[in-house]
């Protein structure tokens, strides 16, 4: 698997942007055999430094008349386009027809476009479309695709700056470094005929790699295309690590700042748009490297999910051990001062985990086993406190008291006699004792919460609760 940085249109460079897909694809658990950093047999692999590489192969195709120079002014181009949309015609394009009468070196005579190019004129260079042909992509996904060369234009492959259009530079690149297969989004399926010419042009079909044009991710709410304004309009994020624009500084949210796990991220990509054929959802990589095959996914875009995406998050929460997931909190209980025991540690993870989907989830779920509660939820102190429950909880305290050997048998057992004995009802027992524990009325069972608190602390927040909500 090779990393390989397409940079070549300085147009819409980002600083930043390789070095954060490095980090990002690292992050997903994706290792590269050949990369800008490792280095390999094809370097370098930044387009941007290839520059000699794509001139040579672009002096190929105009020596075999397959490409030609074109010195038209972007403002001329302007001008025919609006000139075009104006007279209510087919909108301008650069092709079989036009070029014949526009300013390149099919149309100039040959001493005065070998005179502009001497003089340093600036131009591009363009394909030379055949006419009134029938272009046949074989597609893994979508079968046969045939496109007139009529409809195609002729697309520029070499720019003013000296760097190559996505089109030759991809299709170079490729052939150079053995690719087997091209895979990308179904945006990309109307330049497939163009590349397919290119390959022909090229003398290299023998070569051409298979291509496969994938769904796109669709939005969750209505029809079109996922967007990384809607992951922040409906509050979930698209990209893989939080990322800021240097332009204009917005920060866009990612999954491992909102406490997603990089396999559980790659097994949500994994779905959209592929079905392995059975009923298994969770894969690892290596599994996912062993079943994932192009025949098997649609030609449909794919609606992503969010709630989807939690769900399979919490699937490998929960199979991650107790010991790896305390090491989550260790951020949160730095902040908070707190050092438990690692056993401790461990005992509050494997009584809350079930319940936490995001990685956030763990501490929302456990903060109170390691801090007391500062206060009090008013609306369910009002709903739950009746004029007897301070004494009903005191005589629940002084038998706990009595207990030798506190655990979360002894306990449940001491709560069922004392309501059998009293009359009272287990809620009115169990509710207050939630409050005085946790501050709220969150938690996991009371039974369990008290047993991992310990006699003492359950004891000492009771005494607490009563004494503040007196």
């Amino acid at each position: 698997m090779i990393l390989r940085i397409e940079d070549t249109d300085q147009n819409r460079f980002v600083p930043g942007a390789e070095d954060y897909i490095v980090k990002s694809l690292a992050w997903c658990g994706l290792d590269f055999d050949e990369s800008p950093e490792k280095g390999g047999p094809d370097a370098p692999y930044r387009q941007s430094e290839r520059s000699e590489i794509y001139r040579d192969h672009i002096h190929r195709l105009i020596e075999k008349g397959h490409a030609y120079y074109a010195f038209d002014t972007e403002e001329e181009l302007s001008t025919l386009r609006e000139t075009s949309k104006v007279s209510g015609g087919h909108s301008f394009q650069y092709d079989q027809q036009t070029r014949k009468s526009l300013c390149n070196s099919i149309s100039l005579p040959e001493a005065e476009w070998k005179r502009r190019l001497e003089e340093g004129a600036p131009f591009v260079v363009r394909i030379k479309i055949p006419e009134n042909e029938q272009v046949v992509v074989h597609d893994l996904i979508r079968g046969e695709v045939v496109v007139s060369t009529s409809n195609l234009d002729d697309k520029v492959l070499f720019k003013s700056d000296g760097l190559p259009t996505y089109h030759l530079a991809n299709v170079v690149d490729d052939y150079l470094m053995k690719i087997s297969h091209v895979i990308r989004g179904e945006e990309w399926l109307p330049s497939a005929p163009l590349h397919v010419l290119l390959y022909r042009f090229f003398g290299w079909e023998s070569q051409m790699p298979q291509f496969a044009h994938l769904p796109l991710i669709l939005k969750p709410d209505g029809n079109g295309k996922l967007s990384k304004r809607d992951g922040d309009r409906l509050g979930f994020p698209v990209f893989p690590t939080a990322w800021k624009d240097p332009k204009t500084d917005e920060i866009y949210s990612g999954y491992r700042e909102s406490g997603y796990l990089p396999e559980a991220v790659i097994n949500i990509l994994a779905h959209l748009g592929w079905n392995p054929g059975t009923e298994q959802e969770l894969f690892s990589t290596a599994e996912l490297i062993q079943q994932f095959s192009l025949e098997r996914v649609g030609k449909h875009g794919a609606k992503f999910d969010p709630e989807k995406a939690k769900w399979f998050n919490h699937q490998y929460i929960q199979q991650k051990s107790d010991e790896d997931l305390a090491l989550f909190l260790k951020p949160s209980l730095d902040k908070n001062g707190v050092s438990p025991s690692s056993d401790y540690l461990r005992k509050v993870i494997h009584l809350v985990k079930e319940r936490a989907f995001l990685v956030p989830d763990l501490w929302a779920n456990s903060w109170f086993f390691f801090l007391r509660p500062g206060q009090y939820d008013q609306q369910v102190y009002q709903k739950i406190w009746q004029a007897g429950t301070t004494l009903l909880i005191t005589e629940i305290a002084n038998e706990i008291k009595l207990l030798e050997d506190f655990n979360k048998d002894s306990f449940h057992t001491l709560v069922q006699n004392y309501t059998i004995r009293t009359g009272v009802k287990m809620g009115q027992v169990m509710n207050p004792l939630r409050l005085l524990t946790v501050g709220s009325n969150q938690g996991p069972g009371m039974m369990d919460m008290a047993d991992v608190l310990g006699k003492d602390e359950f004891l000492a927040r009771i005494a607490t609760g009563l004494e503040q909500l007196r």
